[in-house]
C-alpha cells in the first residue's frame, strides 16, 4: 500500500475551469509528469523526486479541515496524478465525505474512485480508451486549428467507447489564435462549450 505521495502543493481555492468552475475546492497537486506539454504552467511539478513525500493521513486531515472551512470537493491534479496508484489516497480522503475529482491526461490506467473525472487529452500522448469511457468532461486545449480536429477525434473516440461526456474547448492562456478558434468553433458546434481559466483572470491560485 502506498502510504506517501510526492506533493507539490495543497491549497483551498475556487475551481477555475470546466463545468465546476467557480466552486470552492481543495486542490492536491501531486508531483511527477512524463507527458510534458510545452504550454504547461506547472512544469515545476514534473520531477516527482523534487517534491516532499507526504503521508496520506496528513492529506486526509487537511481535507477534513478544508471541508470545515467550506470546500465542496477535492481536486486531485498534477503533474499527472495517474502516474501514481490513487487507490490508497482515495480511500484515505473518502472518510471526509467530500466528493473526489480527478484532472488527468488519461495516459495511465485509472486507479481510485472519483465522483468526477476531467480528461484533458494531449495529441502527442493520446489517452487510453478506459479514460475516454470513464470521463465526465472532455476538455481540449486549443492553440491552433489542428487542436480542433483532435478535439473532434477525441469526442468521437469517447462516443465509440460508449460515453457522452461534456465537451469543452479551452483556449491556451497566451494564445490569441486559440481564443478566436475556440470561440468560432463553439459558436458553430453547439455540443461544445467554452472553458476559460477564470482563476488566472481573477489572480487566484
Amino acid at each position: 500500500m502506498t502510504d506517501n505521495l510526492p506533493v507539490v502543493e495543497t491549497f483551498h481555492s475556487l475551481q477555475g475551469e470546466g463545468l465546476h468552475a467557480g466552486r470552492s475546492a481543495l486542490f492536491i497537486r501531486l508531483g511527477g509528469c512524463a507527458v510534458a506539454c510545452p504550454w504547461c504552467d506547472t512544469k515545476h511539478s514534473w520531477p516527482a523526486e523534487a517534491h516532499p513525500q507526504q503521508a496520506l493521513a496528513a492529506l486526509a486531515a487537511e481535507t477534513e479541515a478544508a471541508e470545515a472551512t467550506g470546500a465542496a470537493f477535492v481536486v486531485i491534479t498534477g503533474g499527472e496524478p495517474l502516474h501514481h496508484d490513487l487507490g490508497p489516497l482515495c480511500q484515505a480522503l473518502e472518510l471526509s465525505g467530500l466528493p473526489l475529482h480527478l484532472e488527468t491526461s488519461g495516459v495511465d490506467p485509472l486507479s481510485g474512485r472519483f465522483a468526477w473525472i476531467t480528461l484533458s487529452p494531449k495529441s502527442h500522448r493520446p489517452p487510453t480508451t478506459e479514460l475516454l469511457a470513464a470521463c465526465h468532461e472532455l476538455k481540449v486545449v486549443v492553440h491552433e486549428a489542428a487542436d480542433l480536429a483532435f478535439a473532434a477525434a477525441m469526442a468521437a473516440a469517447a462516443a465509440a467507447a460508449g460515453n457522452q461526456p461534456a465537451l469543452l474547448l479551452q483556449p491556451g492562456w497566451d494564445s490569441p489564435a486559440g481564443h478566436a478558434l475556440a470561440i468560432d468553433y463553439v459558436r458553430r458546434n453547439p455540443q461544445w462549450r467554452l472553458s476559460l481559466q477564470s482563476h488566472k483572470l481573477l489572480g487566484l491560485r
